[in-house]
């Protein structure tokens, strides 16, 4: 059966922040209020509107808040989550006395860092990605947290390979996945201290405003070359990826549990261009071969814990290149997943 394209950003906003079951019943099992530093990001709103919606279902002997924590440069952004029922604080993270008046919750989904613009700033970026942790985990000491992590903090690994597992060595490339580690030490020590922590290593969400797809389709779309240098890469639709994060809360552990999430498909480049272009009546142009290896992540601990992808790669290539067809909004953002050197 074919999914329904989705043509308007609203039909996208609730595709993305759409719950499930299995997400009321994990909120339902954490109890007290849910708090997401780093809300106002490319994923942060629609994972703030998906725990409000969850929250809902789920019911409960009292109001549970949804507070959503950012600079919010938007007051737009800050507007239309208020209007799906989540709070809205503008916060510096940085700022240790802002944060000290944060209301306190029990329940921390942190979302909070920088990778682009770090080989021009490297000093922002350790501050974001290891500082703001440190300023917060100290805030919230005892708390339950999923953290955000990247994939980036491994090696690349053979491409005909199924990916880097939780267990495997890490090898971070590149000043800003080193940052990432570094973030990762700092919630392994508050779960040392008795908060209970999961670490979500994230690559790379899809959501049809930005991500590998849209990035590859607008490539096609201008008849510009698409590097193959990082010939393989693993996707996940951004909903599954926020259901993912918001049920994991209830695997947090002490010592921290670390999760891959992302797709199960170890996915070729080329093959996502060729459907795309199938799609968009128009043929890729390439640059260069793929490499004998590249970034890569197994998932299979994903799926044993709270269940594989539900939106499949066949149906976000039809939903990407309709939304390509109809010139729906991108938001300027590339993902450089073709990166190789760790600068971003």
């Amino acid at each position: 059966m074919t999914t329904p394209p989705i043509r308007t950003i609203a039909e996208l906003e609730l595709a993305l922040s759409e719950p499930r079951g299995a997400t009321a019943r994990a909120l339902a099992a954490c109890p007290g209020d849910l708090l997401i530093l780093g809300a106002g990001g490319k994923m942060g709103p629609t994972l703030a509107r998906m725990a409000a919606r969850a929250v809902a279902h789920a019911g409960g002997p009292r109001p549970r808040r949804v507070i959503a924590v950012s600079r919010f440069s938007s007051s737009e952004a800050e507007r239309s989550l208020n209007e799906v029922g989540v709070e809205t604080i503008r916060c510096d993270l940085l700022d240790r006395t802002a944060v000290s008046r944060l209301p306190d919750a029990p329940n921390i989904v942190f979302m909070a860092g920088q990778k682009f613009g770090t080989t021009d700033a490297p000093e922002r970026t350790w501050q974001m990605n290891v500082v703001v942790p440190e300023i917060c985990t100290e805030r919230f000491a005892g708390a339950r947290f999923v953290a955000f992590s990247t994939g980036n903090v491994y090696p690349l690994t053979p491409a005909t390979s199924l990916g880097s597992r939780e267990t495997d060595a890490t090898g971070p490339i590149g000043e800003y996945a080193a940052s990432c580690l570094g973030r990762e030490r700092v919630f392994e020590g508050a779960a040392s201290r008795g908060a209970r922590v999961a670490i979500v290593r994230l690559n790379y969400a899809i959501d049809l405003r930005y991500g590998v797809l849209a990035d590859l389709a607008t490539r096609i779309q201008n008849g510009a070359p698409i590097s193959l240098a990082m010939g393989h890469v693993n996707v996940i639709w951004q909903g599954d990826a926020n259901r993912a994060a918001l049920e994991l809360l209830t695997h947090a552990a002490s010592p921290a549990r670390i999760v891959n999430v992302t797709g199960l498909e170890r996915l070729s480049v080329r093959w996502l261009a060729t459907e795309l272009g199938a799609r968009l009546g128009r043929a890729p142009v390439f640059d260069g071969t793929e490499a004998a290896d590249a970034l890569l992540s197994n998932a299979s601990l994903m799926k044993s814990l709270v269940g594989a992808p539900e939106v499949t790669i066949t149906t976000m290539l039809d939903w990407t290149a309709e939304w390509t067809r109809i010139g729906g909004a991108r938001l300027a953002k590339p993902t450089h997943f073709d990166v190789r050197d760790g600068k971003f």
